[in-house]
């Protein structure tokens, strides 16, 4: 299985006789878990966790010697500088600890662990993100080997865990530098001129810039240029150097991504095309570098068994070149029985041209749709609408799941089976104060438990980013300018603590499988399974009334918004009323609409899950309120749902 060049590979020996891992008939059945891989396990904690077998995990020959994280002891007590500097370069995460802990993740109650690029890095380069590829074929050393991929994927589906890669189609990493080991930037689609591939992120661009022969560059191989050999082509580059209108077309599809450089997946003919997306499509031609990427990451599905990729930046990528390899990638797993296998694209630009770009490139979901996270976020939070059926906008959380013909799609399950939700994130693009959930304000764990109800029980395909179910707080709250380029540092912690904790500690680990927001993720992921509905079901907010006369959607006052927000998921003749409460300081009492045709007046709805055990009633009576309603008492900060 050669590292160097994608002609070596020999595909019979990689599949014939292999049975590989089906793919889920919906991906809005499972529920998705992202991690860094650099900053999530080295393998080396005790205490607070089991093993896959439900044994605990203690410190056997001084082999573990990292303990669980004790707040008296651990937290703030860090030198800040020393600590910040840290979450800056590599920390050392690996496959193998990763592979320790999915017993944690299985009883976490997730189903489906996305991880962050494993290749290769550029050599010497600080991109522990794993966005820098220097090798498409090869794992970094520094997270393991091709071997321990393979392993901890098959594993994971002893487990009945599925594993997603994160990767990068639109650039590689700084592999070749341009004239002077310059910074060049997007000049009317010029083109420029190259030194050479780099031997490492600190050489000048020494290599040749074409095919590199090892026999007169040895020192080319394992750390220099690019990989596998078919990239090393000059027109496999764009060369125009880095994107400096992040909406500008063509820029922000030629230009390179800051100092990654930009891959060249084809030509869309004369005249290009325009802007116009499906003409885009209609007009493009794939390249040879878009089949060699094509090809390098076939291999992964066929060597690891992967279920998923999560593909990045696919607005800088030609729609073409993404139709391309999404018909590609989906036929090549099919063929090895993975008849749904996972793409799903970071797509932003609205839900428009979101809802536009998953249908027209054939991609299966899209993330960061139309500020789905920052809705979800502050919806919570309670400073944020919910939503409003009555109007055309687009300005609450629920907004985003309706008007399915508007969007020209045939049912109200359309946006429930093909956009990816979650509110903390390792990126947050676009903005300048980045903090996770619990990072904006002293207590904001407070009101967490609304936000993973509206996740884990809303329309869509949920995710959960690692340390959430911890409360990680990271925040950067001393660096929040424009000019700050480290600001996701902060939402990067590591989950086995070493130089870089949450809650600015080192040398402490965070598997706390007794934690409040642990278990409650592991109810919430038993009830979405134990009802269809809750995975699958049509979604409709519903009217609420303090009197149960008025009824109306909930909206802020003066910015803030701290009532019950109550929906529906309904599926066949079933519907789960479920309802949570913003106001995190008192429970609240309030009437909620259900549907009249599923309920009639007089009879009853019975409790099926309540946030912390609480005493919410066990079942209530339907009314001839609003058509039909019910008459529910949420806890602060909570949740109720009734069947």
């Amino acid at each position: 299985m050669s590292e160097h060049k994608l002609r070596e590979i020999n595909w019979g020996d990689l599949t014939t006789g292999r049975e590989y891992y089906a793919s889920p008939a919906f991906w809005n059945d499972e529920t998705l878990y992202f991690l860094l891989l650099d900053r999530f396990s080295d393998g080396k904690e005790t205490g607070g966790f089991k093993d896959a077998e439900g044994g605990m995990v203690r410190n056997q020959g001084g082999v573990r010697t990292t303990p669980l994280f004790d707040p008296a002891v651990h937290a703030w007590k860090a030198q800040r500088d020393a600590w910040f500097a840290a979450g800056k370069n590599w920390c050392g995460g690996t496959l193998a600890g990763l592979r320790d802990k999915l017993g944690y993740l299985k009883r976490l109650g997730v189903t489906a662990v996305w991880l962050s690029p494993v290749f290769k890095q550029v050599a010497k380069a600080d991109t522990y993100h794993g966005y820098g590829i220097q090798n498409f074929l090869d794992v970094d050393p520094r997270f393991g080997t091709r071997k321990e991929l393979r392993e901890l994927v098959a594993a994971a589906h002893a487990l009945k865990l599925r594993v997603i890669l994160d990767i990068i189609f639109n650039h590689a990493g700084d592999v070749f530098a341009y004239q002077g080991n310059n910074r060049y930037y997007y000049a009317d689609g010029r083109q420029w001129p190259v030194n050479g591939f780099r031997r490492d992120i600190q050489d000048a661009g020494t290599l040749p810039f074409g095919p590199i022969d090892l026999s007169a560059h040895p020192q080319a191989w394992p750390d220099g240029a690019v990989w596998p050999a078919e990239l090393q082509t000059p027109d496999a580059w764009t060369r125009k150097g880095e994107i400096t209108d992040w909406d500008g077309f063509p820029n922000y599809l030629d230009g390179d991504f800051c100092t990654l450089k930009d891959l060249s997946h084809g030509t869309c003919g004369q005249g290009g095309g325009g802007q116009d997306m499906l003409s885009r499509i209609d007009r493009f031609s794939p390249s040879a570098t878009l089949r060699h990427l094509t090809d390098a990451y076939k291999f992964w599905i066929a060597f690891a068994d992967v279920d998923g990729f999560r593909v990045d930046t696919v607005k800088h990528v030609e729609p073409g070149a993404m139709r391309y390899f999404n018909n590609v990638i989906r036929e090549f797993a099919q063929s090895l029985g993975k008849e749904n296998f996972l793409l799903v694209g970071e797509v932003t630009g609205g839900r428009a041209n979101a809802v536009a770009t998953v249908g027209a490139t054939g991609l299966g979901a899209g993330l960061g749709i139309d500020d789905v996270q920052d809705k979800l976020e502050f919806l919570a939070k309670g400073w944020r609408s919910p939503g409003n059926p009555d109007t055309d906008d687009q300005e609450g959380y629920f907004d985003l799941f309706r008007n399915s013909v508007q969007e020209s799609k045939p049912t109200h399950q359309w946006f429930g089976q093909h956009v990816v939700t979650m509110f903390d994130d390792h990126d947050q693009v676009g903005t300048t104060f980045k903090f996770r959930f619990c990072g904006s304000n002293p207590g904001g764990d407070k009101a967490l438990p609304v936000a993973l109800c509206l996740n884990l029980l809303t329309a869509g395909i949920p995710c959960l980013y690692y340390g959430t179910e911890q409360a990680f707080n990271g925040a950067d709250s001393r660096c929040g300018d424009a000019s700050n380029s480290h600001s996701d540092v902060f939402l990067r912690e590591c989950m086995f603590g070493g130089p870089f904790g949450s809650f600015q500690s080192v040398g402490a680990h965070f598997f706390n499988e007794q934690g409040r927001h642990y278990k409650l993720i592991g109810q919430l992921c038993a009830l979405r399974r134990g009802h269809l509905a809750l995975r699958r079901g049509r979604q409709y907010l519903r009217q609420v009334s303090d009197d149960g006369v008025q009824f109306f959607y909930p909206q802020p006052v003066a910015g803030n918004l701290h009532f019950l927000i109550g929906w529906s998921r309904l599926f066949a003749d079933t519907e789960c009323l479920c309802v949570v409460n913003t106001n995190l300081e008192r429970a609240l009492t309030a009437w909620i609409t259900v549907d009249a045709g599923l309920h009639g007046v007089g009879s009853d709805m019975r409790l099926v899950f309540e946030t912390g055990g609480a005493g919410a009633a066990a079942k209530t009576t339907v009314e001839a309120r609003n058509g039909a309603a019910v008459q529910l008492t949420v806890p602060a900060g909570g949740c109720v749902v009734y069947m």
